[in-house]
């Protein structure tokens, strides 16, 4: 395949994205004055034209809307999903995972026997040690999902905060990268709606049966290793949101 030049984001999708992440960090939250056609304007250095775009493009999606008097304004949404992407991009960008309606609690930190499915993921025997870290998702104190992160044993000496059933502050990511030197490089998400098992209900207080959207997640370091393997439930009508480009 012949090479590509990339080529930079077109100003009014780089204008949508800022905007749309200082809604997704709580930057701007409900109710407040999202920037006006005339003020992206000025401040971008961009047309009238552009800045209607962007701001149609943020009512298109559900983000904002527009009350006579006030101007566009962040509206209540629907409930925003956070795959492993959505975690460490949010951790990238802003320094925290969570908008200051979220928090999430660590349910479990220990070493566990690995079962078949995660020493597969992990490149290990099964039956080996491997550290299990379970965190569930509160929004505005409901439970609204849950995930589960697998690392290899030797991170326990390495990175022995894991094993601690406390969140670490400056994100897993962050952390295993100070403690080990391993760089996060990519990762893939899978998603795939089913119904809840005991498990799951237990967790979210959901009925047994009922529609979740399950995760599971490969985090790859430089050198092409998975770090993290992780799990993830979430309840119905939670909302992944991503940006891809399409190179004809």
């Amino acid at each position: 395949m012949a090479p590509q030049i990339e080529r930079p984001l077109p100003p009014y999708l780089q204008i949508l994205q800022s905007i749309r992440a200082q809604i997704d960090d709580g930057s701007l939250g409900v109710g407040e004055a999202v920037p006006s056609e005339r003020q992206i304007s000025a401040d971008w250095s961009v047309s009238r034209a552009t800045a209607t775009k962007v701001l149609a493009a943020l009512r298109s999606e559900g983000l904002v809307e527009s009350i006579q008097g006030v101007g566009t304004v962040v509206r209540k949404q629907a409930d925003a999903g956070h795959s492993a992407r959505d975690r460490v991009a949010s951790m990238r960008r802003t320094g925290r995972i969570y908008p200051p309606n979220e928090r999430a609690k660590i349910v479990a930190a220990e070493v566990v026997d690995a079962p078949e499915e995660v020493a597969a993921a992990l490149g290990l025997e099964v039956g080996a040690s491997v550290i299990r870290r379970q965190r569930v998702t509160f929004r505005d104190d409901v439970p609204v999902s849950a995930s589960t992160s697998w690392f290899a044993g030797e991170l326990e000496q390495a990175a022995p905060k894991l094993l601690v059933a406390e969140r670490l502050r400056e994100g897993t990511p962050a952390y295993i990268e100070a403690q080990t030197g391993r760089k996060f490089a990519n990762g893939r998400d899978q998603m795939a709606a089913r119904k809840a098992t005991a498990g799951d209900a237990e967790l979210l207080g959901l009925e047994e049966g009922g529609p979740v959207l399950a995760g599971r997640n490969w985090i790859y370091d430089t050198e092409g290793d998975v770090v993290e393997y992780g799990q993830s439930i979430a309840v119905a009508d939670r909302w992944s949101s991503y940006d891809y480009d399409i190179a004809g």
